[in-house]
């Protein structure tokens, strides 16, 4: 019995170390409010992974729960092999975190509140590393100013600045790209898929164009649970009633024979001989099609299911 509490022992180290993050059962109760509802999920380490919702579903007092800025009401979370309650400082080396409302010093200059930061976190070599996070968020020409002073953009840099500076193995941002114009969304964007080459990142965002920009995975919950975790492949062929397969033939096709097709709940025509046919069994489908091309002598160009978009996936399952 003992050999196999060891390995069941050994094997769960080994899991927590392949793992940047796990929460398990993690709730949040605001009075009669469940804000979070028994929620799990895991990261591995190198997954930048989009973390959805609607307001209010419990986005970010999830995040504030795994960087330890809030206790949980129930279940835990282990942050890099250490666990949110028993460990929480422990966690917060290992963390960096950019709230949605960015928490900045205006009346301080950006390398001050820099320098301010590293001496928080008692870094070793801090001008160097000031140095190398101003470089890598293009922050070089702003550096010398009061942070009130910058553009939202900048401020956002400063921002994740500050999250990194410490060389945290997980990120957990939440809305970085709020209120940015579209050329600075681009440049954060850019700035965070370099970062999570390295990190573990947990992103939270409204913008399904940034999700599949920069993620692998996402998680999307809903009255604070999950409705979704796969990726993004995978999530948008979810909550599907009906499918659609798309039919390029190479003539014109009599729709008389359609009416073969017994797994075709309608169809369209998208022009010249392209058709829209809908199903609830798309596999079926596609076997009755090539079958009626064989019968009728009619060759196909393509066929092709139809699919959802990442948006059209958010809002059905989050309505």
């Amino acid at each position: 019995m003992s050999g196999f509490f060891y390995l069941f022992l050994i094997i769960k180290i080994i899991r927590f170390a392949l793992m940047s993050i796990s929460v398990a059962g993690i709730t949040k109760i605001y009075g009669t409010q469940k804000a979070v509802d028994n929620i799990s999920f895991e990261l591995k380490k190198g997954e930048i992974v989009g973390f959805l919702g609607p307001n209010g579903a419990g986005k970010s007092t999830t995040m504030k729960m795994i960087t330890g800025y809030l206790p949980p009401t129930d279940g835990t979370a282990v942050v890099c092999g250490f666990d949110i309650q028993q460990q929480p400082m422990e966690v917060r080396k290992r963390v960096g975190y950019l709230p949605e409302a960015n928490p900045l010093y205006f009346d301080m200059y950006v390398r001050e509140y820099l320098e301010f930061s590293a001496r928080i976190h008692h870094l070793k070599d801090a001008a160097k590393r000031i140095e190398e996070m101003i470089t890598l968020t293009g922050l070089g020409k702003e550096a010398h100013k009061k942070i009130g002073m910058l553009s939202k953009g900048y401020k956002q840099r400063v921002g994740l600045a500050q999250a990194m500076l410490h060389d945290p193995e997980v990120l957990i941002l939440d809305e970085p790209t709020s209120g940015l114009d579209p050329n600075q969304i681009v440049e954060i964007r850019e700035l965070i898929t370099r970062i999570g080459k390295e990190k573990t990142v947990l992103l939270s965002t409204h913008i399904m164009q940034e999700v599949q920009a920069m993620c692998s995975r996402v998680i999307i919950i809903s009255n604070g649970k999950v409705v979704a975790d796969d990726s993004i492949d995978k999530v948008q062929q979810l909550n599907t009633s009906q499918t659609a397969l798309i039919v390029s033939f190479e003539k014109d096709v009599n729709e008389a024979l359609f009416k073969e097709l017994k797994h075709m709940r309608s169809y369209e025509n998208l022009g010249g001989n392209k058709w829209k046919m809908i199903s609830d069994k798309p596999e079926e489908l596609r076997k009755e099609v090539m079958q009626l091309s064989l019968r009728n002598d009619i060759n196909i160009n393509s066929l092709q299911t139809e699919t959802q978009s990442l948006e059209d996936v958010f809002r059905k399952l989050t309505n």
